[in-house]
């Protein structure tokens, strides 16, 4: 759809439509759409606008028993921002998981005690905000309020001191940085058509690519 109606990079962010069928429409929380084919629906609810709400982006950023605010925010710095963290140090702590007959916390209550570390908070005051404001969604992409029976707080700081709650506030601080994202995005159109990772001595033409895009949108 996108190569076919010659739209606009920030649109992948912010497009509030997306193709369903019956299946994927029940995943979603959808009514009225029936059949196995796939068709365009154009959303009412801004937070699974683009592709941040999508079902597949959810998935793959998730483990098989909870979300993870680490995975989902590593993948955003890396695949839309151009930025990926350093790795973790060694020898840090996996996250803890809920003990039997303890109370259940939350994954985002789980993440607080793993920032208390001092050698994790470094890059997860920068990762963290970023997924935490997706996990209203749950494993698979479904819509949720709820996290181990406590309300989901999706409320943060970004690495800049921009305050964000939920999945459409989010999308629109990302769109406001449209040219960090379209620039990476180019970078990796490049990768792709001359077979290598790009260097320092491709921003030139990386840069030219993208003033000349620009009046075009």
């Amino acid at each position: 759809s996108q190569l076919r109606e010659n739209r606009s990079v920030g649109d992948l962010l912010s497009a509030n439509y997306t193709f369903l069928n019956e299946r994927l429409a029940r995943h979603y929380g959808i009514p009225n759409i029936y059949g196995s084919h796939f068709r365009r629906y154009t959303f009412e609810r801004p937070e699974r606008a683009g592709l941040l709400g999508h079902g597949s982006i959810l998935t793959v950023t998730s483990y098989a028993t909870r979300t993870s605010p680490v995975v989902r925010g590593k993948w955003l710095l890396e695949n839309v921002l151009g930025a990926p963290p350093p790795p973790p140090p060694p020898n840090v702590p996996a996250l803890k998981d809920n003990t039997q007959g303890d109370r259940a916390l939350s994954v985002r209550e789980r993440m607080e005690q793993h920032r208390a570390n001092p050698s994790c908070n470094s890059c997860h005051r920068v990762i963290d905000p970023l997924g935490l404001a997706l996990d209203n969604f749950d494993v698979t992409g479904a819509f949720r309020i709820k996290d181990r029976g406590a309300a989901v707080n999706t409320k943060g700081t970004l690495y800049d001191g921009t305050p964000i709650n939920g999945a459409a506030e989010l999308r629109t601080a990302l769109v406001k940085r449209s040219d960090v994202i379209v620039t990476h995005f180019t970078e990796m159109l490049m990768a792709y058509a001359i077979g290598r990772r790009v260097d320092y001595y491709d921003m030139p033409t990386i840069r030219r690519i993208v003033r000349a895009a620009a009046p075009r949108n």
